[in-house]
């Protein structure tokens, strides 16, 4: 029988600019970012530091010439403790805060913003 698995098993982020992607990552969610060895010449990746035995996926910023940001792509979720307080970090570090920490009943809370990339996230939290 095969052993079941989360629906999400990666994530990428695309991105113009990579160190200005990193830094705001980096300050919204006090995560270190690692530089990911590519198999192609043209694009850049950094990844964000995984937990081991941590639930949830890991994923990557992207700068590529065959991919760009932008809002009405794909919405990733990112796990935190109190979503308020990562979007106040996101409009701390350029970010925009699009919809504000919103209830989703017994599912918790979500609040959106957006990356200074352009890209659109979600953030979740249970309380």
């Amino acid at each position: 029988m095969e052993k079941p698995y989360n629906a999400v098993g990666w994530f990428e982020i695309y991105v113009n600019d990579l160190a200005r992607a990193k830094a705001f990552y980096k300050a919204v969610f006090n995560r270190e970012m690692q530089d990911l060895p590519t198999p192609e010449g043209d694009m850049q990746m950094c990844t964000f530091a995984g937990i081991d035995d941590a639930p949830g996926t890991a994923g990557a910023l992207v700068k590529s010439p065959k991919m760009g940001p932008g809002v009405g792509g794909t919405l990733v979720y990112f796990s935190c403790a109190d979503c308020a307080e990562q979007a106040a970090r996101a409009q701390a570090a350029g970010g925009k805060v699009l919809q504000p920490k919103t209830s989703i009943g017994p599912y918790g809370f979500i609040a959106m913003v957006q990356d200074t990339e352009g890209n659109l996230i979600g953030l979740h939290s249970l309380q």
